[in-house]
């Protein structure tokens, strides 16, 4: 099957200049290289200050520079935004965006609130010749399509259960300053929607929508230090839950920003009825498959025989990596905008990934159903 792309060149504007904006600046440079089509046209960055955002816009690639992003999401020369900046920022960013008949590119969490989170897929709703995707890089892994596709062919069999965790550290020195992370109203949730929202992302694909779910949520270091002196961190370190989904299979879910020692700790098993499926970001060219019958597990390395490997590097067991998963992110862009399949996760995919980390966090070890959740956000 041909998958089309665009092949008169997209105008770019990037939004936030950060570890995510370099990643999104490059995989706008590498598109085109890897998947073909026309090189998107890099018009305009927006950060501040001025002479940082102009210091940067060369660096990157980028025909201009600005520090209004008002102004970079109005440009007529744009036809899509990315949009890297704090999560506060991600609603007024991207309604604009949207109402400026742009097309959006979004980073993860969606959304401070969950009312939040409606208000952009209902507004993406309305503009159906616009596509939006969020960037849950983590699913465009090789190892995680191929995962994605043993389940649904029936390799383990009915999907029984799912245990899945998600931990960093970069948040355990309680030494470390208070920053904006820390508040509802500059981070909106703490580690669920920073780490969390990945796992249920990689969760709800390989095990359908969630019905139900009971958690609990930690602040383990309540107070930190600014230089107007302490400051309360207001939303969570680390939460834990249990999980019903819509099919019946049940689910653990465990995610931390204060476990010493784990980097990126994005680890998660699938239970059959007929095997098993392992993986663990920290060693993302591998994927395990145990089957009914067999002594234990298999190992089964990346390589261009799994989904978009081929595209980057034509002998297996050499490494994939991050900033890779992203280009496959914008290429899946590319092609929704061009007319082929729809990109995913989408505003109203992703608004359902914002309903299951608001429902832990609102759990406070209540069981709590999702469309009950959702009925009070609207």
């Amino acid at each position: 099957m041909i998958h089309p792309m665009p092949q008169a060149p997209l105008g770019v504007a990037l939004i936030g200049t950060g570890f995510m904006g370099k990643c999104h600046a490059m995989a706008w440079r590498n598109v085109a290289t890897v998947f073909g089509g026309a090189h998107p046209r890099l018009e305009i960055l927006c950060d501040t200050p001025a002479d940082r955002a102009g210091e940067i816009a060369a660096q990157f690639g980028f025909a201009r520079a600005t520090d209004d992003w008002q102004v970079a999401v109005a440009d007529p020369a744009v036809d899509v935004v990315s949009i890297t900046t704090p999560n506060g920022l991600h609603r007024p960013m991207a309604e604009a965006a949207l109402r400026g008949g742009k097309h959006v590119w979004l980073e993860k969490p969606m959304a401070l609130t969950l009312a939040d989170a409606q208000s952009m897929a209902d507004l993406a709703a309305s503009h159906p010749g616009q596509v939006t995707l969020l960037g849950y890089n983590y699913l465009r892994n090789p190892a995680f399509q191929a995962a994605e596709r043993l389940v649904a062919a029936g390799e383990i069999g009915r999907p029984l259960a799912f245990r899945g965790v998600y931990d960093e550290d970069y948040s355990a020195d309680p030494d470390l300053p208070w920053s904006w992370r820390m508040t509802h109203a500059g981070g909106g949730l703490g580690v669920l929607g920073d780490l969390g929202c990945h796992l249920v992302s990689q969760m709800v694909a390989l095990m359908g929508d969630v019905a139900e779910v009971t958690a609990m949520t930690q602040i383990a270091v309540p107070s930190r230090l600014s230089p107007d002196g302490p400051r309360d961190v207001e939303n969570e370190d680390s939460a834990m839950a249990l999980i019903r989904f819509a099919s019946g299979a049940q689910g653990s879910f465990a995610t931390s920003r204060v476990a010493r020692g784990r980097k990126c700790r994005l680890q998660w098993e699938v239970h059959g009825s007929d095997g098993t499926l392992v993986f663990d970001q920290e060693n993302m060219n591998e994927l395990w498959l145990h089957r009914a019958g067999e002594a234990g597990f298999t190992r089964h390395l990346s390589g261009p025989e799994q989904p978009d490997f081929a595209a980057f590097c034509p002998a297996p067991g050499h490494n994939f990596g991050f900033n890779e998963q992203k280009i496959i992110e914008c290429r899946d862009l590319l092609r929704a905008i061009a007319g082929g399949s729809a990109a995913a996760p989408d505003f109203a995919a992703g608004l359902r990934i914002e309903r299951v980390i608001h429902a832990m966090a609102a759990s406070n070890g209540q069981p709590v159903r999702i469309e009950e959740l959702s009925h009070e956000a609207a």
